[in-house]
């Protein structure tokens, strides 16, 4: 039996397990912060954003930064219909209607036009969701924003190391958000970022994130409204500042691995995967190939090829209006097509090449073969 190709996990290093020892070796009393001032510090400083709040996870940052924009009862926030559940828990959370739009068929984010289309005087946000590392329209989306005066807010939960037109994705928006769960490019286990350039807006984050308890409070223990427990650990903390020294080799090894299934994949065709525009990078977190309808290649031929190839098997999104708890059912095009044809594909970052080829053959060999059957079967039939 062949070795089992996960999908991911984290590249974890000496320095890593070092930061970590020291944390909980010294991190306490006096010095339970040092990490997490040293992360937040260094994260902005790379992102090249004015604030940077640790925070437990991504979808807590989000359900902060929402809620200190004043996000309530009676609102409506537009988001992508394509999306994972914690990017719109924090809307329903606050008591907001999501609003689901379709993505733009290439890049798989959200389509300005449809956010144009769903403003109505109840909207209170944009959520811009960097989706597997590709990028959103930034310029299309800001300058509606600007024109409406709604904010636009960036879930770059999958998108560290991305790069839109010299701007490092998360920073562009009234806010971003980021995670660093265990199957991110960074990560610390757990764990999240919200950044801004705000002061403001930071200060009002820094304070629901701490139960309420606003720094510049004098009486112990008194807190000045009812807040949020979303704070990172300081050894969480540890290991991120060890990520963040080698961030420039996670990015790039995550996009030499999506370069390579590229080079592999292009001799088939049909398939698309995660794009790269002239001024932007990606930063390619989870390489993805999507089919043509006319392939006749689904998600679940992909699962059962690679199942029997012994390789993880990602799905991609299914659309958030196909989830039970959501009553409406608009009529996305893109995201209720996309998933059906598609499939996340490995990539740790210490995969092999031999790793690589295997994942590439195992889809090469079914979508190949099927593509070669459906042309057979149309010559035949002309």
């Amino acid at each position: 039996m062949t070795n089992r190709i996960f999908y991911t996990k984290p590249s974890i290093t000496q320095l890593e397990t070092d930061y970590a020892t020291d944390a909980a070796a010294t991190g306490w009393g006096a010095h339970c912060y040092d990490y997490i001032n040293r992360f937040e510090r260094d994260f902005k400083t790379y992102l090249g954003s004015g604030f940077a709040i640790a925070t437990s996870s991504c979808t807590g940052a989000m359900h902060m930064g929402l809620a200190a924009l004043g996000v309530g009862e009676g609102d409506e926030v537009i988001l992508a219909d394509t999306n994972w559940v914690a990017t719109v828990s924090p809307i329903v959370h606050l008591g907001a209607k999501p609003v689901f739009v379709d993505v733009l068929p290439d890049s798989w984010c959200i389509d300005p036009s449809e956010v144009e289309r769903h403003i109505t005087p109840k909207t209170k946000a944009i959520i811009a969701t960097h989706l597997y590392g590709n990028l959103c329209d930034m310029d299309a989306l800001l300058e509606i924003g600007q024109r409406t005066g709604i904010p636009v807010i960036e879930d770059a939960a999958e998108a560290v190391g991305s790069v839109w037109n010299g701007r490092r994705a998360g920073s562009m928006g009234t806010f971003g958000t980021f995670s660093f769960h265990g199957t991110k490019t960074l990560t610390t286990g757990e764990g999240g970022m919200f950044v801004t350039n705000d002061a403001a807006l930071s200060e009002r984050v820094l304070t629901l994130s701490n139960h309420g308890r606003a720094r510049g409070q004098t009486k112990q223990f008194w807190p000045d409204e009812i807040g949020f427990k979303y704070k990172m650990s300081n050894i969480q903390a540890a290991i991120g500042c060890a990520q963040l020294e080698r961030i420039e080799e996670l990015v790039a090894r995550k996009r030499e691995i999506l370069a390579a299934y590229m080079v592999r994949l292009s001799a088939l065709p049909g398939i698309s995967m995660n794009p790269e525009y002239s001024g932007t990078i990606n930063g390619a977190w989870m390489p993805t190939a999507v089919f043509h309808p006319s392939t006749g290649t689904t998600r679940e031929i992909m699962q059962q090829a690679f199942e029997a190839a012994n390789i993880d098997a990602r799905v991609f999104f299914y659309p958030l209006s196909s989830l039970s708890m959501f009553e409406d059912r608009p009529e996305n095009v893109n995201a209720w097509s996309i998933p059906g044809r598609a499939i996340n594909l490995p990539s740790y970052h210490d995969m092999s090449e031999a790793d690589i080829d295997r994942v590439a053959a195992t889809l090469l060999d079914v979508a190949g073969g099927r593509i070669y059957h459906n042309r057979t079967a149309l010559r035949q039939s002309v």
